[in-house]
Parts: structure tokens; C-alpha cells; sequence
């Protein structure tokens, strides 16, 4: 039975009992619990206390979450919240890249740009302040690609682990080709795997269950991405200097052989 998508006051709810997770987000890593979140914040948000900003935010929106259940935050609006189907699994997905994160794999660094640049940073002046990269979470005016995606498939641990893997390569390829950037500095995922479901030992993107992983992530993400940019209210940046937070990677490295 595929799980239920349901969107009230701001909050994403994927809820299908008897759930594995394994989230990447803020007090992430792997829990069993019947929901999985999505909560979009408002601007001027500065909340620091995120599990109990995320209770508060669930709860009003009539939801019933268990304090296990994981939980992402992003700036984009639910209302362009998008979801795909195929075969076992179902995604959903949330696009905003306002704080784009480029990656060149030239030699060369991009002309104008200076290395690690942050866009609306003074050359020798402190950057803007751009959160905890490592959660997903969003600050004012920030956008972020999240990704909630679960299959009727009984995963063991390591192959939900590589469910995100592969979610996250679904959606780096396809902000790639719609945007020019390989994802924001705020992206996150989140994957789930019925308990009661039919073994799967693996979920690489040759399997059933990572093929259809892929797909869906890949039209979910561009169908958020032309619901909060096709209307021409806000336009997608061309370049990480074009948006109003970004990072550019362009540091050296010391390449050895092993």
C-alpha cells in the first residue's frame, strides 16, 4: 500500500505506518516511525530550537507526529510541493535554488568567480551566514531541494542507505540539467522502506526499486522546480553570482595514488 501525501499549513506529511527511515536532515540518521515530515518556513525565521519548532508546526497543522518521525525544513512553500509514482516507490519533492551550490570540474576557475565564493559576499568581508549546510535547514529567503522518497520494499539498512544515495544522484542530474547547478547548500533527503514489504537486498539504480527511485525523484523535482519558477514570479539564477546566497567549490586539492 503506498504511503498517503497530504499538505496543510506549510507541513508535508508522508505517512504510511510501519515505516524504516533514514534521513539526512537536522537530528537525522535512522528511526521507525509512521510519518515523515516536510515544513516550510517563513521569512525572517530564526528559530534554533528545530524539533520543537517542528512539533509546534506539525501539531497545528493537525497532524500526529511521533517524536521519532524525521523531519525536514526549507524555505520553499508547500504549495509547490510535487510527487511521483513508479512501480514500489513514491517521492515527493520540494525545489528552491536560491542558495545555489556549483561544483566546476574545469581546470580553470569560472572567470570573476573567486574560489569557495559566496554570492553577496565582500571580497575580503565575511559571508552571509548560510546555516547548517549539513541539515537542510533554511534561513530567510532560502531555497533547498528536499526529497522524501519510500518504497513498498523491505530494505536492510545499507541498501535504504543507498536509496539516498541514489535519490541524491537523481536529483544532483536532473538540477543539473534544468538549473546548471548540482544541488543548493541546504539539500536533503529522506528514505523509507516498509517493514511488512517484500525483500529487496539491493537498491542500486539497476534494481527495480532504484530505477523507479530515480524516475520519481527526477519528476518530482522538476515538476516543484516549474510549479515555484515557471509562473515567472522569481527567476532561476543563471549563475551562483545571479542568486542571493551560493557557493562556488573550487578549491585545490592534492591528488595521490594510494
Amino acid at each position: 500500500m503506498a504511503p498517503d501525501a497530504r499538505v496543510a499549513d506549510g507541513v508535508l506529511e508522508l505517512r504510511r505506518a510501519g515505516t524504516r527511515w533514514l534521513s539526512t536532515g537536522f537530528a537525522g540518521g535512522f528511526a521507525d516511525a509512521p510519518a515523515a515530515y516536510n515544513v516550510s518556513v517563513p521569512e525572517g525565521w530564526d528559530r534554533t530550537d528545530l524539533d520543537a519548532y517542528v512539533a509546534e508546526r506539525v501539531a497545528d497543522a493537525g497532524f500526529d507526529r511521533p517524536p521519532a518521525a524525521p523531519a525536514l525544513l526549507t524555505g520553499v512553500d508547500m504549495r509547490h510541493a510535487r510527487a511521483a509514482r513508479a512501480g514500489s516507490v513514491t517521492a515527493v519533492a520540494t525545489a528552491g535554488v536560491s542558495n545555489p551550490a556549483a561544483l566546476p570540474t574545469e581546470t580553470e576557475r569560472p572567470v570573476g568567480v573567486e574560489a569557495d565564493a559566496v554570492a553577496g559576499a565582500e571580497p575580503d568581508g565575511d559571508a552571509p551566514d548560510r546555516g547548517d549546510e549539513r541539515d537542510g535547514t533554511d534561513t530567510v529567503g532560502r531555497g533547498t531541494v528536499n526529497v522524501l522518497v519510500w518504497t513498498d520494499r523491505r530494505l536492510d539498512d545499507g541498501a535504504l542507505a543507498n536509496l539516498v544515495a541514489v535519490a541524491a544522484e537523481a536529483k544532483a542530474a536532473t538540477l543539473l540539467a534544468a538549473t546548471g547547478f548540482p544541488g543548493t547548500t541546504t539539500d536533503a533527503v529522506v528514505a523509507g522502506s516498509a517493514r511488512d514489504g517484500e525483500p529487496a537486498p539491493f537498491s542500486g539504480s539497476a534494481t527495480d526499486v532504484g530505477g523507479a527511485g530515480r524516475a520519481c525523484v527526477r519528476d518530482a523535482v522538476r515538476a516543484s522546480l516549474d510549479a515555484r519558477y515557471a509562473a515567472g514570479d522569481r527567476p532561476l539564477p543563471d549563475a551562483v553570482a545571479d542568486a542571493e546566497y551560493g557557493v562556488v567549490t573550487d578549491r585545490e586539492t592534492e591528488v595521490f595514488r594510494p
